[in-house]
């Protein structure tokens, strides 16, 4: 019996005292069609992999069955939007969560001034870019690794697309027990690419990123060398550090720069 049937199940055998609180509820197949709409792609699987993953918790039944509430919905929509808005692998959003923020804040946070959009983004400790760095990854944190299939699933992408990307060096997966797997940062690069190429963009064309990310590593490596190589582990700490937050910058500026010249193009 399904998730979806069996919850309904046990929502119609509750007793005339529970009938208010399971009125209030969907099941997992409730609430995957309530989402549907905005989010074409969602799956029961989907679902019960955000659980799996430590994201959801939706109340079960005596018999085991998933019965959501409103605020369970909410909480998954708000994932969904940051994974296919903001590109946040799922320990970002895991973080974000926990602080109690939501899709709208979040929105707003890039938006006001010293958050992600004209001005530099700033956070408590003063630096530009430290809210960028917070959000969006870690040089020391590769994060969980991830199966071909999972990341086909999280992110929509054919197998054919992360084929090609692996043949033009944007991804390399790692060979383990005979399996492939994929780090956080390169499952989102494939979702990033998937959304690319829902616009016609191919894998040859993604070489000018490639390109570009590599001349900025270089960059931003000579910068910090002498650091970097130093034999006091707490000088290299300090240097990885001052890295993430370089690179957070360098993202913002060249996200501002891109913005300039699409104003451009959009007149």
């Amino acid at each position: 019996m399904s998730d979806d049937a069996a919850g309904g199940e046990a929502a119609s055998h509750s007793g005339p005292e529970e009938a208010p609180r399971q009125a209030k509820s969907l099941t997992i197949g409730a609430v995957c069609k309530q989402l549907s709409q905005e989010f074409p792609d969602i799956s029961i699987s989907k679902i019960r992999y955000l659980e799996d993953q430590k994201l959801l918790s939706p109340r079960r039944t005596p018999g085991g069955y998933r019965l959501y509430a409103q605020s369970d919905v909410s909480r998954l929509r708000t994932i969904l939007r940051l994974q296919r808005d903001e590109f946040l692998p799922l320990r970002v959003i895991r973080q974000e969560l926990a602080a109690g923020r939501t899709f709208e804040e979040e929105r707003a946070a890039v938006a006001a001034p010293g958050g992600g959009g004209e001005g530099p983004a700033t956070t408590g400790d003063g630096r530009p870019g430290a809210a960028l760095r917070r959000l969006t990854f870690s040089l020391r944190d590769r994060g969980a690794l991830y199966s071909l299939d999972d990341v086909v699933e999280e992110t929509g992408a054919e197998p054919r697309l992360i084929a090609e990307l692996e043949d033009y060096g944007i991804v390399k997966g790692e060979i383990r027990g005979g399996t492939r797997y994929y780090d956080e940062t390169q499952r989102e690069i494939v979702r990033a690419v998937a959304e690319l190429a829902r616009y016609g963009v191919a894998g040859r064309n993604l070489r000018v990123f490639r390109t570009s990310a590599e001349r900025e590593a270089a960059l931003l490596q000579q910068i910090l060398a002498p650091s970097l190589r130093s034999r006091n582990p707490e000088r290299r700490k300090e240097a990885v550090e001052a890295l993430e937050n370089l690179a957070a910058v360098a993202s913002h500026l060249k996200h501002l720069l891109l913005v300039r010249d699409l104003r451009r193009i959009a007149k």
